[in-house]
């Protein structure tokens, strides 16, 4: 059996892929077991296409093979080395950078948390920037890359990110937004800029990317926590425009009739000019990017971007509705990189770069290269394949087999192939025929993926999902749709006798019909119609699409006037904004798309179709190459859920089921259960609520004024330090051969280390670390101050090694964590302060910023008065709930907030790497004092030694180093260890508290 069916997907989407189906030539799925790794990325080599005749054309299908792609996979093994570093010092980046990189890996997030793939993407263009440049190894990739840019886009340095359909381009898109602009905020650099043009291939993408711009509420920066909040004000200084590539169009800047044309041009062999400059087309389109002398480019589906090969024409002449799209494709490449070279030109240094992002980074028919081939600058692939098995996006399922003899071929798999001729290719020729008039093939299809979505519609409903799940079809042209659309949601003609009805069916598809039995319109349309290239280029719809869908647009108009008032949906140019509306809505709760069950489509769909609820897709038209395939499939891909499995810790299976799309993928007849999606909290706070405001340090780190060149150290209990083999790995080994005597192997030359020999080099790493002075130069001079103190350390029996030789304290590693515990030590006993070193560029936070969207537990805060300004807590554990019970109803609580996007974190050691902690809580007490005082409140069970090391840095550096940097109030530390009796620890701390400040 084909382990590939039985068990799709293998791995975590948040780490990198371990395990990986093997693949045949043709990229498909083989038998046997899943093989260790990740998978190579490999690639389509399109073949090109017979013009002959159309079974011809068809078959180039089959001869697409794959390849493995050289530079993609040289630039993947440099990344997870780079990866792999445990200290963030060696990355080679700047400090943003480096912050941001350890947020986006480890943060613990509130609402959704960043895919691998998404972190690899950016990490990709990272690396490629900061890094590559300075290693002699890596930039020979970057010339490469170089080079391909100058054979196609010899104006512009373009980087591709290649990433499966529903793995989250967006938020990429954010994330290289915030590197970028907090970068350029804090240094002068040509690798950053905070201006962005952002570039999309139609209107719906446009208005969806609205979270990309920094003073939308529900901007991704705050509410998918992009970016950590000391950060958000440089992000909120960056400079973005959206735009669809449309813009770009010199529009006409004086409308003349033919007449007054022909006038004005007189004899003039010059034609008269009536269009914008270049110069007038930018400043409409990027406003105040020109201000900038360079500026960032983001594509969004970039493969509708490029410029013609010079000389060349890879696929022949073409013919028919493939000219016509090959025209199409062309016109508007030429015009979007005709619009990003013009910004190019205008500014002072340029464009500083290109971001493509894109499911299909390839060519289009009508490129003068073979369609689907892959573009040259592709730096980061996270294929189709690699999302399955990730869980990221549904499994694709299409026909293996049927019932029909006589005939070589899945009819259902290429239905176009059987179907094509017999339909119509102009609203001339569709207006001869009625929807009756549909062949029988097509009839049958429909019907019988009908059925089963059906099926599927009963489950949603047993499971109490409250919205239903679509089923799309996706046609040829609009003469088609039209037919089909009126087949399956019923039509009525207005060409009867005045009081009489004419020409009325109520649909073949029950559950999709527009109409009730006797002919009355429902209230709200099941089944929709869209011609995604009108409705795209934001223009008024032309009158044929206008009459086909005109009875469906009144009926959204009146839905839309009872919802927002009658003025909601006026006017021609509204009609495409309100379809665009509802198309954008499918499945949402509370929008016009709410209850839609079918939309009949022409040109795919548009990309960026965001709809999570498509679970079967007919396709009633032409397919070329894979690459068309995976455009139409990839509007069923995006997943319902996004919980987690808890037992096996990876997604569940979800499935789209996929009819009339020649599409080399899989099949299996397994039901996915449909899963209730969890409800969303937004978590802010609340204006009302403002004299609960909490103020707290951005520290980055501390330092200590000693008052003298006297050291010495006061050690405790948190000073020991236990190395057991799981710190070091085995210590004895057991060696046999097949016969004779066996062997015990251990470390000797660890054994015969003398403790002056130990103390020397734990003295050594202390004084480079932690002694030196303000220009970095080690002091010298107290090192036998430094060596007596890490040889009494020793004596006093603070190493302690369980099944390892003392010598294992050399480890560098341990002999980083055992200069943590002598550092605090001294820092104990000495008379100078330790001072808290605040964030330079944010020094403090608050909870008044708080506002993030979350699908977890919450509890929502309501004591009267209020006690926090922060509307929820979010009950990640068991704890959290009894806690916040217990701050709303405690008299001394002034204020709380538990710690959940607020940006306060604790920097400390941890085995010589700086990470941060994130506390539980934060509250305001009223202790006695003349101020109130303000507590760090931290629940933990059983402590490791990273939870004493989080401890410790806690008591010794933060608290008496904020509290001695003054400015910030009185703060104290308190752990409970028990969430039980969590009440009762915490009156007794306040009671403690109010006895200490008398």
């Amino acid at each position: 059996m084909n382990s590939f069916y039985e068990r799709p997907i293998l791995n975590s989407p948040y780490r990198a892929p371990e395990l990986h189906h093997p693949l045949g030539p043709n990229g498909q799925p083989l038998e046997g077991e899943p093989r260790q790794g990740r998978r190579p990325s490999r690639f389509i080599v399109p073949v090109p296409a017979s013009r002959k005749k159309a079974s011809a054309a068809q078959a180039s299908l089959d001869l697409e093979t794959y390849t493995e792609n050289a530079l993609i996979n040289e630039i993947r093994s440099y990344v997870e080395r780079w990866r792999s570093l445990r200290n963030p010092a060696d990355w080679g980046v700047t400090a943003v950078s480096q912050r941001l990189l350890e947020h986006w890996r480890h943060h613990r997030f509130v609402g959704p948390r960043p895919f691998f793939c998404q972190v690899e993407a950016v990490e990709t263009v990272i690396w490629l920037t900061e890094v590559a440049p300075k290693r002699a190894a890596s930039k020979g990739l970057l010339d490469q890359i170089a080079k391909a840019n100058e054979e196609a886009n010899p104006e512009l340095f373009r980087l591709a990110l290649k990433m499966a359909t529903g793995s989250g381009k967006t938020t990429v898109m954010a994330m290289l937004i915030a590197w970028q602009a907090v970068n350029a905020a804090r240094k002068d650099s040509k690798d950053f800029s905070r201006a962005f043009l952002i570039v999309t291939p139609g209107i719906t993408i446009k208005d969806r990317l609205r979270v990309l711009q920094p003073s939308e509420p529900d901007n991704y920066y705050e509410t998918r926590e992009i970016a950590p909040p000391e950060m958000l004000p440089e992000i909120r200084r960056a400079e973005i425009v959206i735009t669809n590539y449309h813009a770009f169009q010199h529009r006409e800047t004086l409308a003349l009739p033919k007449v007054a044309r022909s006038f004005l041009q007189g004899n003039d062999p010059e034609p008269l000019k009536t269009t914008e400059t270049d110069a007038e087309m930018l400043q409409r389109a990027c406003g105040k990017l020109l201000n900038y002398d360079r500026v960032n480019v983001i594509n969004d589906e970039a493969h509708h971007c490029y410029r013609h090969k010079v000389g060349a024409d890879a696929e022949g002449a073409l013919t028919g509705d493939d000219r016509k799209e090959a025209a199409e494709n062309e016109e508007a490449a030429r015009l979007w990189i005709n619009g990003i070279e013009a910004l190019d030109r205008k500014l002072s240094k340029g464009v500083r770069a290109v971001y493509d992002l894109s499911a299909t980074p390839f060519f289009l028919r009508g490129s003068g290269y073979s369609e689907g081939y892959l573009f040259p600058w592709v730096v980061s692939d996270f294929s189709l394949m690699d999302a399955i098995e990730s869980g990221i996006v549904k499994l694709p399922r299409v026909p293996v087999s049927d019932n029909l003899v006589g005939v070589d071929t899945v009819v259902y798999r290429d239905l176009w192939k059987h179907i094509g001729k017999d339909l119509p290719k102009t609203a001339a020729g569709a207006a001869k025929l009625s929807a009756f008039d549909l062949p029988p093939m097509l009839r049958t299809g429909l019907t019988t993926l009908y059925s089963h979505y059906a099926g599927e519609f009963e489950r949603w409903e047993r499971a109490g999902i409250g919205v239903p799940p679509v089923f799309i079809v996706v046609c040829q042209n609009t003469a088609i749709s039209k037919l089909v659309f009126e087949w399956i949601a019923g039509f009525e003609r207005g060409d009867a006798e005045e009081g009489e009805r004419a020409a009325f069916h109520a649909g073949h598809l029950e559950l999709f019909r527009n109409y009730d039995d006797e002919g009355r319109r429902l209230p709200r349309p099941r089944t929709l119609l869209i011609d995604s290239r009108q409705i795209e280029a934001g223009d008024a719809l032309d009158k044929g699409f206008r009459e086909a869908a005109g009875a469906e647009i009144e009926q959204f108009k009146r839905e839309l006037a009872a919802r927002e008032g009658a003025g909601a949906a006026q006017g021609e140019a509204s009609e495409a904004a309100l379809l665009r509306e509802v198309m954008n809505t499918v499945g949402r709760p509370g929008r016009l798309g709410e209850q839609i069950r079918c939309v009949v489509s022409v040109s795919m769909l548009t990309e960026g179709w965001d709809t999570n609820t498509v679970t079967h897709i007919l396709g009633v038209r032409a397919f070329g190459t894979q690459l068309l395939c995976e455009q139409v499939v990839g509007r069923g891909l995006r997943r319902q859920s996004y919980d987690l499995n808890p037992e096996t810790g990876l997604f569940d299976v979800e499935y789209a089921d996929i009819m009339g799309i020649p599409f080399d993928f899989a099949a299996s007849p397994q039901v996915a259960t449909p899963t209730k999606p969890k409800p969303v909290t937004r978590v802010h706070a609340i204006k009302e609520r403002a004299e609960l405001e909490i103020v707290f340090p951005r520290v980055s780190g501390y330092r200590r004024d000693l008052p003298s060149e006297k050291l010495e150290a006061v050690f405790n209990e948190e000073s020991r330090l236990e190395i057991t083999p799981a710190d070091i790995g085995p210590t004895s080994v057991v060696m046999e051969g097949i016969v004779g005597a066996g062997v015990t192997i251990t470390p000797q030359v660890l054994e015969r280390l003398r403790p002056s020999e130990i103390s020397f080099n734990l003295a050594k790493h202390l004084l480079y670390t932690s002694f030196r002075d303000e220009d970095g130069f080690p002091k010298q001079h107290l090192f036998p101050q430094i060596q007596r103190l890490a040889r009494r350390w020793l004596d006093e029996g603070y190493l302690v090694t369980k099944g390892v030789p003392v010598g294992a304290i050399l480890y560098q590693d341990q002999l980083a964590r055992a200069a943590e515990k002598i550092d605090i030590a001294c820092t104990r006993a000495s008379e100078g302060r330790i001072l808290a070193v605040l964030d330079p560029y944010n020094p403090k936070g608050s909870t008044r910023h708080v506002n993030f969207i979350t699908s977890k537990p919450c509890w929502k805060t309501g004591a009267q008065p209020p006690r926090s300004q922060i509307s929820h807590v979010v009950l990640d554990s068991d704890w959290e709930e009894p806690l916040a019970q217990t701050l709303e109803a405690h008299p001394r609580v002034l204020a709380y907030a538990k710690n959940q996007a607020l940006g306060f974190e604790i920097p400390y050691l941890d085995r010589g790497v700086t990470r941060r902690y994130l506390p539980d809580f934060l509250v305001r007490l009223d202790d006695g004092g003349d101020e109130p005082l303000n507590i760090v409140l931290e629940v933990k069970g059983i402590k490791d030694e990273s939870d004493k090391a989080k401890a410790q840095t806690m008591r010794e550096l933060w608290i008496p180093g904020v509290n001695g940097l003054g400015g910030f109030g009185r703060w104290a530390f308190a752990e409970f260890r028990d969430w039980t009796v969590m009440d009762q620890d915490f009156a007794a701390l306040v009671e403690r508290l109010m006895g200490s400040s008398k």
